[in-house]
């Protein structure tokens, strides 16, 4: 998407054809297996099915032009040796208040098994944060959650791992995270609270600060420049098949 695109379901020019719109908004999603660098963007236009408007479409077609121009190019796996333990590592982020309809945030991250990644997502919060930081801590915990999950899935599969680590690039949250004690303005978000700050000091979870430029979750909560958007892009592994080592 274009920077600092925002779409919304107000408009009175609604899209011709509706069910054309969904049929090829549905197919966008199952590119999204292989290219998780549309997820933003897809996601973005999954919301406006129930009424299309043609900016809504105009948005599909962008997407569309992007693949058809990089047809050749996918998400590669990495093979990793028995050596040595496994890393994981999380990235994730959170855009405040984004949505410019009901004002609900976009959370997203991505979890690297080694140097592959295994899951990211973009997804809306469910409630309306009333700060940047509540907003950034969800995005955290739902990260930590996603980590649990891959951990007992390891540990089922018997293989050993690092200490898993997190990176936000919100300093007041990761402050947050590892401060033992609760403040009135963070009851809101006090369960979250207390399920990351857990792990952290029963030391199974590492949360630490990265600068935004380096934040590779930034792909999935927000339209980025050509130039950004490459270089987060290629931290993926996607690249042309033709050329991928």
């Amino acid at each position: 998407m274009a920077n600092n695109y925002k779409l919304t379901k107000h408009g009175t020019d609604f899209f011709e054809d509706p069910t054309f719109y969904i049929s090829i908004v549905g197919a966008l999603q199952y590119a999204n297996v292989i290219r998780p660098d549309i997820t933003y963007c897809v996601n973005n236009v999954c919301q406006f099915l129930d009424k299309p408007c043609n900016s809504h479409w105009t948005a599909v077609k962008r997407i569309l032009r992007y693949l058809q121009g990089t047809q050749t190019m996918g998400l590669t796996i990495k093979p990793v040796g028995h050596s040595s333990n496994l890393s994981i590592t999380a990235f994730c982020d959170a855009d405040w208040a984004s949505d410019i309809d009901d004002r609900n945030s976009t959370s997203g991250a991505c979890l690297y098994l080694g140097p592959n990644v295994v899951t990211c997502w973009s997804k809306k919060q469910r409630t309306i944060p009333r700060s940047s930081i509540e907003a950034e801590y969800r995005s955290l915990a739902l990260a930590s959650q996603e980590i649990m999950w891959l951990e007992s899935l390891l540990k089922e599969l018997q293989i050993t791992y690092h200490t898993p680590a997190i990176f936000c690039d919100n300093l007041s949250t990761v402050v947050m995270s590892h401060n033992p004690v609760l403040h009135n303005r963070t009851k809101h978000i006090e369960l979250d609270l207390y399920f990351v700050r857990d792990k952290i000091q029963s030391k199974t979870l590492i949360v630490k600060h990265i600068p935004s430029e380096f934040q590779t979750s930034n792909i999935f909560i927000k339209p980025l420049p050509n130039t950004q958007f490459i270089t987060l892009r290629n931290q993926f592994r996607i690249q042309d098949y033709n050329s991928a080592d």
